[in-house]
This record gives C-alpha cells, structure tokens and sequence, in this order.
C-alpha cells in the first residue's frame, strides 16, 4: 500500500524554512533602517579636487559598506567627474578610493544640459517672407478661417475661398541647417499664430512688428517641414506637438490622430 505523505510534516518544514527567510528579511530591514537614519557630513573645502565616499560619517581610514554605494571623483569647483558602484558588503580602502581616481577607464560622467535651457539660449534672426496670402487645406479639404468666438481659428468646408485666413510666412535663421524655422501672420494684420500646450487652441498673439530676432518669445515659431504636397508646423517651443485640426474644434496643438497635423498651402510666394 503506498505511503500517505504527512501534510502537517510538510508545513513544519515550510514554517521553519519561511521563519528563518523572514529573520533574513528583518535583519536587512534593520541595515536599510540604519542607513536611512544615518547623518551625511557636508563637503568640505579641503575634498575638493580629491577622491572621496558617498558614505556616513567615519572615524577611521577604511569604511565598511553594508549597502550599494557609489564612490565619487570630485573636481576643485565640486564638479563630479568620475563615479564607480560598488556592491554590497564591500570593504573600501584608501588604496581602491586611489585607484578609482588614476583609473582612466572609469566612467566619466558628462554634464547634460536640459533641452529647454539649451532653447532658451538660441537665437532667431527674420530672414524674408517666402510666402504670401497662402491659404491652408487639411486632408479632409477643410480651410483654416477665424472663429468669430474668440481669437482662434477654425476648420470649415468652403465654397467661397474668400472667406478663408491668409497667411504670410517668415523665415528665420536657425543653428540647425536641417529645420526651417517660420512664423505664421495673418496677411495685412499684425495677428501671429502662437503655439499652446497639447491640445490646447492655437492662439493669435498681436505683435508691434514682425520680429527681427526671436529668443523668448518661441511660441510665435514653427518648424516647416514639406513632404511632397503635405506640410507640416512643429512647435519650437513645444518640439513633440504640430498644428492641427479637428471638426468641430479649434485650431489646436496636437502630437498626431485622431487630429489632422498636415496641410496643403495654397499660395504664391513674393
């Protein structure tokens, strides 16, 4: 006859083996605890342009690590220039923080500049009108006119092209050879089209003049990009978003479908 196995012999051992896995557990509790209660001393001026740890605060020469750490390389002005992980229960001597420093192979870490920043220090310089009284069509044959309820603009199905916005386009110059940065007027007004967040109406902003230079006020510039017959007018301000139309919405900010982001410009240039 076969054996029956004892279910109660199997949860002891399970038991047992799940005790000693949770005093596991609460022993690395009490470490991370430690660590995060821990105070952190403040770089002082002499560690500058030396090797020095990521580490709580030591009265001796050689640190003992209970957790993942970086060790860092700082630079006289408190720039940091190299950094290293290191694993757990590791013991750091003066002599690994030594070759961390000499070590040409270690990671150097670059400064990244936010994309905004380096935005915000560009420089837009009015080249000449390239096109003139040029009227633009969406795919579904809609003409972009104003909307009477405010100061948006709307896509509508025409008959009469009389009705529909004009535009004048601008030129600028851009550090990008490959980008066409341009401003869209509303023809024999001092109306520009300025770019919102997504999803938001574009908006016309009344300007004194055409721009000569642009730096703050990106909203006002687009980057034309031309496929064939269909154009389209990303936000330089908003790189991810184009202008777009939608029935029965304004003229809006959008990053693709459901809305309709290419159009066909009808016009002629100066």
């Amino acid at each position: 006859m076969a054996k029956v196995p004892d279910l109660f012999e199997d949860l002891k051992t399970c038991y047992s083996e799940n005790e000693e896995y949770s005093s596991e557990i609460d022993q690395l509790t009490l470490n991370q605890k430690s660590f995060y209660d821990a105070s952190y001393d403040t770089l002082h001026e002499d560690c500058m342009g030396k090797f020095t740890s990521l580490s709580t605060k030591e009265t001796s020469k050689t640190s003992q690590f209970t957790f993942k750490e970086s060790v860092v390389v700082v630079a006289g002005n408190g720039k940091v220039l190299k950094k290293r992980r290191l694993s757990f229960n590791k013991v750091l001597t003066d002599d690994d923080l030594e070759a961390v420093a000499n070590d040409p192979e270690e990671e150097i870490i670059q400064p990244r500049l936010a994309a905004h920043s380096s935005q915000s220090n560009m420089k837009y310089s009015f080249q000449r009108v390239v096109k003139q009284y040029c009227i633009l069509n969406d795919t579904l044959h809609q003409t972009i006119i104003r909307d009477t309820s405010g100061p948006y603009l709307m896509a509508a199905a025409l008959h009469d092209l009389d009705q529909a916005v004009k535009f004048d386009m601008g030129a600028y110059t851009s550090n990008d050879e490959s980008k066409f940065p341009v401003t869209l007027r509303i023809s024999k007004t001092r109306l520009f089209l300025s770019a919102q967040n997504e999803d938001e109406p574009v908006l016309l902003k009344e300007m004194p003049e055409t721009p000569k230079v642009i730096r703050d006020e990106t909203n006002l510039l687009f980057f034309w990009e031309s496929h064939g017959t269909k154009n389209y007018f990303k936000s330089v301000t908003h790189p991810m978003l184009f202008i777009a139309t939608m029935q029965e919405r304004p003229v809006h900010m959008a990053r693709g479908q459901p809305s309709i982001t290419d159009f066909e410009i009808i016009g002629k240039q100066p």
